[in-house]
């Protein structure tokens, strides 16, 4: 890609920006018609040319003209059609200019509010490609916004974004955008109550003030209502002055701030629109009926307050950005600190192009991001996690014997003694199958999952360690923080929506072996082959010893072992053997399974489990860097 364009096309004002691949300064404003920030309006000649920006406000051989149509899209047809013709219309300009050659390998980054939806931003962008755009993408206009705040060299924001949480407040012509992004996702937050809330209602009240107060008030509400684009027109200019005042109050308090436009329709009139501290307290504080009744400061206010309490006290925002011509003004810059006092509010020294930078720097920042995936799309494909999992698998293994054994003696070995202690189980044979039958039961219970989750999490890390060693050097190139691929900190964030879950990532089918392994360990030095082992101990094991002895001279050892297994022993001699005893062997007990099963290791796994566990782990962790990846954009 040679060069991308962000186009900020706005209801009231448009502009456009420029950054050649490569670049990775300020992206260039390409002026339309010489103007920078150009009026969002076309006109229709008798000529059939078309005219774009300010000069199609008042041209009298305008067969049709529209001005500020983009706020109907949503649901007026004819707003479609408008913003068609304009897009048109300004992409004449460019070509007309050289800024754009056809066939020349551009793209263009197209804003759009941040409320409309993935419907409504694919029919926005089609319009652009059916007037003969180089490709489009639509990005959202606050998002737009924050990009340029942080690749602004004056703002020095860099990539601290990603780890706080921010609230941009995009003041547009129609509607104000809150946009708030935390943990690298948008929120989207609609202004209180769906008002409209922009900054062309405080132009208008501009110009309703000016005409107010004007000695020619009569002729001037006629001439504007017999012709809207220069009422626009007007309110544009409205706009100008209010920009100048307010963003300099103090050197307006001595000097006339003040625009007079000559209006052409009907019979013609002059206007003189004025600022000055009691107009501005008009503007801001009296009431107004595009408003409902309430002041432009009031409904701001509001909305900001309404935005605070969506956001929760949790995770209020530290930063604030502000965009948007209206941003200029001082006096929002304070309604925003007084809403929210613990917030560093910004603006950048040229909003109104702020998007449009954003949109440009977008191009350059989608052209790093693919290079950054496809590195982390090898790094996936290829068999590095897997052999990464597969070093330590071992390790995995005896974590999950350390974590199991002794609770699994205490709640299922116990309560088996205590049901052949009982009478429940007759035999000491038929101890060995009680015994698998409740200890697959037990490892398939939510109790033995959940003591899986702390040595699979302690296990992680190391493993996350291992794959960041990989991926750093990625992020490095790309010039993007490590963090943005650290395993351990994403498993540490308690906004992530996944968790380390145990039957993700060690899953019960893959615990076979293991199961299979404890069993039979666990059911070998319970029951000792012969049964002694159960009952042997304290005064019952000196009887138990002494009729074994007996019975071993009568009967040989193989046929005592076979009578003992099989005996149906009376239950006052069960009850001569205390529970309390079979409990204190649990500890020795717990250390031999752990010892037995550690030094079967290596050579009893099953290589078929071990393979697919390796498997389905490395792809839980796949997935997660692809997840991480998806959601890394430069700077957020």
């Amino acid at each position: 890609m040679e060069q991308y364009f962000g186009f900020d096309l706005g209801d009231a004002e448009s502009a456009i920006a420029r950054l050649k691949a490569g670049d990775a300064g300020t992206p260039e404003i390409v002026p339309v018609r010489d103007a920078g920030s150009f009026i969002t309006a076309y006109a229709q000649l008798d000529t059939g040319e078309l005219l774009i920006g300010e000069s199609a406000c008042y041209d009298a051989h305008a067969v049709k003209r529209a001005i500020r149509f983009k706020s109907g899209f949503l649901t007026d047809p004819q707003s479609e059609k408008d913003v068609k013709r304009f897009a048109a219309g300004v992409l004449g300009e460019l070509y007309a200019d050289g800024k754009v050659v056809k066939n020349d390998d551009s793209v263009f980054y197209i804003g759009c509010p941040a409320g409309w939806d993935s419907a409504a931003r694919e029919r926005y962008r089609a319009i652009f490609e059916d007037v003969g755009y180089p490709p489009a993408r639509i990005v959202s206009e606050s998002r737009a916004a924050l990009i340029s705040a942080c690749q602004s060299k004056h703002f020095q924001v860099g990539y601290d974004i990603m780890e706080k949480p921010v609230l941009v407040v995009d003041i547009g012509s129609s509607t104000t955008d809150f946009a708030f992004i935390l943990g690298r996702k948008e929120v989207e937050l609609q202004t209180a109550g769906e008002v409209r809330l922009g900054g062309g209602i405080m132009d208008e009240l501009v110009l309703e003030e000016s005409i107010r107060l004007s000695e020619d008030a009569d002729r001037v509400r006629r001439a504007l209502e017999q012709s809207p684009p220069w009422r626009s027109y007007c309110e544009f200019a409205a706009r100008r002055l209010k920009e100048q005042y307010f963003s300099d109050e103090d050197y307006w308090k001595d000097r006339d701030c003040a625009k007079t436009v000559r209006i052409l329709a009907g019979k013609g009139a002059k206007l003189t629109l004025r600022l000055d501290e009691k107009i501005a307290d008009r503007v801001l504080n009296r009431g107004a009926k595009q408003l409902d009744g309430r002041s432009f400061s009031q409904a701001f206010i509001e909305s900001l307050k309404a935005v605070r309490q969506k956001i929760g006290g949790e995770r209020l925002p530290e930063l604030l950005f502000l965009t948007g011509g209206v941003s200029k003004l001082k006096v929002v810059r304070q309604w925003c600190q007084s809403v929210f006092p613990e917030a560093v509010v910004i603006t950048g020294a040229e909003p109104e192009f702020s998007v449009a930078r954003g949109l440009a720097h977008s191009g350059r920042i989608d052209a790093e991001m693919r290079a950054f995936r496809r590195e982390v799309d090898d790094l996936i494909d290829s068999s590095t996690v897997e052999r990464i999992v597969e070093g330590r698998v071992d390790d995995l293994y005896r974590r999950v014997v350390d974590a199991l054994v002794e609770p699994l003696l205490r709640q299922v070995a116990v309560p088996v003694f205590e049901r052949w202690r009982s009478g429940d189980i007759r035999r000491l044979s038929d101890i060995d199958g009680a015994m698998q039958k409740e200890i697959e039961a037990w490892l398939h219970s939510d109790d033995a999952q959940a003591l899986l989750i702390a040595p699979i999490a302690e296990w992680l890390k190391p493993v996350a360690y291992d794959v960041e060693e990989k991926t750093m050097p990625i992020c490095v190139r790309h010039g993007i923080p490590y963090r943005a691929l650290s395993l351990n900190s994403y498993f540490a964030l308690s906004d992530i929506d996944i968790r380390i879950d145990a039957r993700e990532v060690f899953a019960v089918e893959e615990l076979t072996w293991l199961i299979n392994g404890i069993i039979s360990i666990i059911v070998g030095l319970i029951c000792g082959g012969s049964g002694l082992a159960l009952i042997s101990g304290g005064i019952s094991g000196i009887v138990a010893g002494a009729i074994g002895s007996l019975l071993l001279l009568l009967l040989g050892k193989d046929k005592l072992q076979e009578m003992l297994m099989n005996m149906d022993v009376l239950k006052p001699v069960r009850r001569l053997i205390p529970r309390a005893h079979f409990e204190s062997r649990i500890e020795r007990l717990t250390e031999e399974v752990k010892a037995s099963f550690y030094s079967n290791l290596e050579n009893e796994k099953n290589a078929g489990i071990t393979a697919r566990m390796v498997a389905e782990i490395s792809q839980q962790i796949e997935q997660c860097l692809s997840r991480m990846a998806e959601v890394v954009e430069i700077p957020l």
